[in-house]
């Protein structure tokens, strides 16, 4: 399918790749990995043609389709279903011709091609791809205009899944998954029947999806045969003597064991320690090599605080008293806690971590903390709020209020900060550094909880792997937003789901959930074929003419606009409730209460627009 033969990049003097070479047989299903930075995402530009080789050659076998997530994405009225339909090509230049086509033989041609390519069943199948990736039906029919990054990226990957081509390319596309988004991505790249390459830093997606790896490193491309355990397994055992790893991976594992038996009878460490035995169960020879190849993580060790630490009674939490976000809320948090929280995006864990943390304070009920509990808060937007033209160094120095050097450029060692990177603007860190700043500003106290909303998002395989030694180590009780199926089994001991409104403890365990998602998903598939096969009329020959866009009635047309007007308005609502919550945490009285009006009214409008819809549909 895809030949590599003695390719050379390079850039700004600097050489990525250095006459590498591969062969992807067709039909194989390829994991791309390597530390960042190596040139992954540059690889695959190579190969789609958008940069051009310094030496060497790359070509695809005869006939053979490319396709990967594009990023010209239209910003304008195109709702989010014509964007994936227009994805294919050759079902959008079929049905055009279809149009104008006068002799009999061709237009037989159009229609017996039409056919073969499945382009009635088109708008049926992209829904479907919409759907698991998280967007309803009021959703699939808005225009992309009225999307944030984020969601606009899971189109772009929606197209590219659309299209089904000979060779499909993905870079990252998990990263602006939520949990159930993934488990249907994963479900479908399984069942995918043409050949795949796919970067990932997500072990557990490459686990299940891929049956080669191709690993870039020093500049070459080596393919190895199985998944991503047996990647690392292999290159473990071919960079080590095998007897050097037993002996590294007993030293390890002892070191572990003195935690797990200094606090096993220890009623308040037993889960921590519970925590522990479990990475000794995962532990292979992976680990062993992990550490000559990662900069660890180490968070200081808190000071013992008593349970409970933090009690919810019958709170309200969101941003309007009218409409929280969650309602009634019964939880209690003790010291040893390793709490994973699931849910849909949109459910409310964000705002659940905001209210723990104190940036948002509750609506309603009684929030009692203990006087010294310290606790830190880690989300990936925050990112965006460092300083770009100050140091590591100068940033931390400022967060930890005039500390001596030593004690500053000590705490940044903690995170893998030398003193050159500490010295580095923080504008030319990697998205993995900024990151392990957050951490080092997020912990340098020693809090005894910490809060991490998707932590892992700017870390390779490796890094991510370090966190998750990193938080089994550290002694404090911790509460994780994660998509990384990975990292949640090893350091969460109890599950809570955020849905319906409420958060409650979840008895099942993450391949339950996983079965629960799944079934969901089939239940809202069957639901959307029911709907199409409703929504379907007239003959196919009809419906290629007119392009799947059947004429809309007055009312129809209403619908439509007051759709896209309670799109417009929820997207207005949501920024607004980042800059309430932004308020709150900053004690910005005045800005508060003036946005509080605006929320207050924006909401009379969302209502009485939901109403007009009701009325018109009802009408229908």
């Amino acid at each position: 399918m895809l030949f590599i033969q003695d390719l050379t990049y390079r850039i700004a003097g600097r050489t990525l790749l250095d006459k590498a070479t591969l062969t992807i047989p067709a039909g194989h299903r390829v994991g791309l990995v390597g530390p960042n930075g190596t040139g992954k995402s540059t690889l695959f530009k190579l190969i789609s043609g958008e940069l051009l080789a310094d030496g060497g050659e790359i070509s695809l076998i005869k006939g053979a389709s490319m396709g990967m997530v594009r990023q010209d994405l239209p910003d304008d009225d195109t709702t989010l279903i014509d964007i994936v339909l227009a994805a294919d090509t050759e079902r959008a230049a079929l049905f055009e011709e279809a149009e104008t086509a006068s002799d009999p033989d061709r237009i037989g041609y159009i229609y017996t091609r039409l056919d073969e390519i499945r382009a009635y069943d088109a708008p049926a199948r992209a829904a479907t791809i919409l759907a698991g990736l998280g967007f309803d039906d009021r959703a699939q029919n808005s225009p992309i205009s009225s999307f944030s990054g984020g969601w606009r990226a899971r189109v772009a990957l929606a197209a590219a899944l659309f299209r089904e081509p000979n060779l499909l390319l993905l870079d990252e596309p998990t990263n602006h998954l939520d949990f159930e988004a993934m488990v249907w991505l994963e479900n479908f790249l399984i069942n995918y029947q043409h050949t795949l390459v796919i970067i990932s830093h997500d072990r557990d997606i490459l686990n299940k999806t891929v049956d080669h790896i191709v690993h870039l490193e020093n500049q070459k491309l080596n393919l190895y045969t199985g998944n991503y355990d047996n990647f690392e397994r292999k290159r473990a055992e071919r960079m080590m003597g095998q007897a050097a790893l037993r002996e590294k991976q007993l030293a390890q594992k002892a070191h572990m064991m003195k935690f797990v038996d200094r606090f096993r009878a220890s009623a308040a460490k037993a889960a921590q320690a519970q925590s522990r035995l479990k990475m000794i169960e995962k532990m292979d020879i992976v680990d062993a090599v992990m550490a000559d190849r990662v900069t660890s993580f180490t968070f200081p060790e808190p000071d013992e605080e008593k349970s409970p630490m933090i009690v919810l009674e019958n709170i309200n939490a969101g941003y309007s008293k009218e409409k929280p976000v969650l309602k009634n809320l019964e939880l209690r948090i003790d010291a040893d806690d390793r709490i994973a929280l699931l849910g849909a995006n949109g459910n409310g864990k964000s705002t659940l971590m905001k209210l723990i943390s104190g940036r948002l304070p509750p609506l309603s009920g009684e929030m009692h903390k203990s006087g010294k509990l310290r606790v830190g808060y880690f989300a990936q937007f925050q990112t965006d709020e460092l300083d770009i033209s100050q140091t590591p160094y100068e940033v931390m120095k400022r967060a930890m209020k005039a500390t001596a050097e030593a004690r500053v450029r000590a705490a940044l060692a903690k995170f893998g900060f030398d003193k050159y990177r500490a010295d580095t603007k923080v504008g030319d860190l990697s998205g993995g550094e900024k990151a392990r700043l957050l951490f080092c500003i997020m912990s340098f106290d020693a809090p005894h909880i910490m809060l991490l909303d998707e932590p892992t998002n700017h870390l390779d395989i490796d890094a991510r792997e370090a966190l998750t030694q990193a938080l089994n180590n550290y002694t404090g009780a911790v509460i994780i937003v994660s998509h990384d199926p990975h990292l949640v089994e090893c350091v969460a001991d109890r599950l809570w789901l955020v849905a319906d409104g409420s958060c409650k403890p979840y008895d099942g365990d993450l391949d339950a959930y996983r079965q629960l998602v799944v079934r969901q998903r089939k239940r809202e598939r069957e639901a959307a074929k029911q709907e199409s096969k409703r929504n379907k009329g007239g003959n196919q020959k009809s419906d290629a003419k007119n392009k799947d866009q059947p004429k809309l009635s007055k009312a129809e047309k209403e619908a439509a606009k007051l759709e896209q007007k309670i799109a417009d308005l929820t997207l207005r609502k949501d920024a607004m409730e980042n800059e309430i919550a932004n308020a709150c945490a900053n004690n910005a009285a005045k800005q508060l209460k003036d946005l509080n009006v605006t929320y207050a009214e924006l909401q009379k409008q969302l209502q009485a627009a939901e109403g007009e819809l009701e009325s018109v549909i009802a009408g229908l």
